[in-house]
């Protein structure tokens, strides 16, 4: 296998990781896995994993899911805190990883009515969440894409340009 066979998506929550990645995975002829849709099929909603069990828990079913989904040819979109394990990170060496990155400007409408955990005060837990994990998602980023000004197609398309698919 090649590393270019399984491509990662990381990035903030909210940024477009599912939508770019299935649109990526439709043009590449590739499966798509969305970690998150793994965990939630498995173990049920995120949120209730949170409250039952804390984000401790959380983490190690996302390293499960990821470690499955990086196993065969595939776009993978992960959830924002994915890199966060040293494990994942560790195995994420093996695939090309392509880090969205935003301004922020989308962000705050996509967090409305969302039941995610960690954004309980909305777009501030979002600020502070992203500036924490930034450096790690561009210190594993093979290849980089700024989401905030560009269309879904552009994304995709730059993708497939920067990676000579």
């Amino acid at each position: 296998m090649n590393k270019t066979d399984v491509l990662v998506l990381v990035g903030p929550m909210g940024v477009g990781k599912t939508t770019v990645g299935k649109k990526l995975a439709r043009a590449l002829k590739r499966p798509f896995i969305d970690t998150d849709a793994v965990v939630v099929q498995e173990h049920g909603p995120i949120e209730q994993i949170f409250a039952d069990y804390g984000e401790k828990a959380f983490r190690s079913l996302e390293e499960v899911a990821l470690n499955s989904a990086i196993n065969a040819p595939a776009v993978v979109a992960t959830g924002g805190g994915a890199v966060l394990s040293e494990l994942s990170r560790q195995r994420l060496q093996a695939v090309t990883v392509i880090y969205l990155s935003t301004d922020g400007r989308h962000i705050r409408s996509r967090l409305k009515g969302s039941k995610r955990p960690l954004v309980k005060n909305g777009f501030d837990d979002w600020i502070r969440i992203y500036e924490e994990r930034k450096p790690i998602y561009e210190s594993m980023a093979d290849v980089s894409i700024n989401t905030s000004i560009q269309s879904l197609s552009a994304t995709v398309s730059e993708i497939m340009q920067k990676l000579g698919l």
